[in-house]
């Protein structure tokens, strides 16, 4: 395999506080996100992922100061999800410093939204944000942050949001997150297979051999990862 992969620290955010979970729930404080995001960009992350954990929940991304703050220190990508509502909200993130945004729940009430965001902002700032559920080899997609269940097949959603104009996709495993049991290979071999622009394997990391296997197995373009 020749292709580039990188490297994508998670920083699970609630209010100004790192946070971390297990399967997305039980959140627990460890710091601040911004210390943790100047350590991630000296050892050389390729990219970061800010996740606002309660935005969906409240219907509002509060990131907007920690984006601003983040984007004069650190030059990598950022991509910033949560809460992501409108046109005016992606906006409002790519101004404070923000590359890219991941969108779930808004994108599966009203799916044109990532279509529109698509053309007005251009693929490459668009990501579409999986959980996925897996129950006998079937994956089902959940919204807000593994709040909500949403009676759809996960690997057909992928195809959809990709049709639909978005230019990446994260794919969380919702029983494998924070878990340190490795990734989901089968669902990110399915939804890879699948689709036509890079996957964002997340969920599950424990050990070094798990982003490899990722790769290899799973076909990620890239990994992410959040508390190990």
């Amino acid at each position: 395999m020749n292709r580039p992969v990188r490297v994508i620290p998670r920083l699970d955010i609630k209010g100004p506080n790192l946070v971390k979970g297990i399967q997305l729930e039980g959140n627990r404080v460890l710091g601040v996100a911004e210390q943790f995001s100047d350590i991630y960009y000296a050892e050389g992350a390729d990219e970061l992922i800010y996740q606002d954990v309660v935005a969906s929940l409240y219907m509002r991304n509060s990131l907007l100061d920690v984006v601003r703050k983040t984007a004069k220190e650190i030059f990598i990508p950022l991509t910033v999800a949560g809460g992501i509502r409108s046109i005016d909200d992606i906006r409002a993130l790519l101004r404070a410093g923000a590359d890219k945004v991941a969108i779930n729940k808004a994108a599966i009430e009203n799916p044109k939204l990532l279509s529109e965001a698509a053309k007005i902002f251009g693929s490459q700032c668009i990501v579409s944000s999986i959980e996925a559920y897996g129950h006998n080899g079937k994956y089902q997609v959940w919204a807000d942050y593994g709040r909500q269940v949403v009676d759809r097949d996960a690997i057909e959603w992928a195809k959809r949001v990709v049709d639909l104009g978005v230019g990446e996709i994260l794919l969380t495993s919702i029983d494998r997150e924070g878990t340190g049991r490795g990734y989901d290979l089968e669902l990110i071999e399915k939804v890879a297979a699948h689709v036509s622009v890079p996957v964002i394997a997340c969920g599950g990391a424990g050990r070094e051999e798990d982003f490899i296997k990722a790769v290899k197995q799973g076909a990620a373009d890239a990994v992410s990862a959040a508390s190990v």
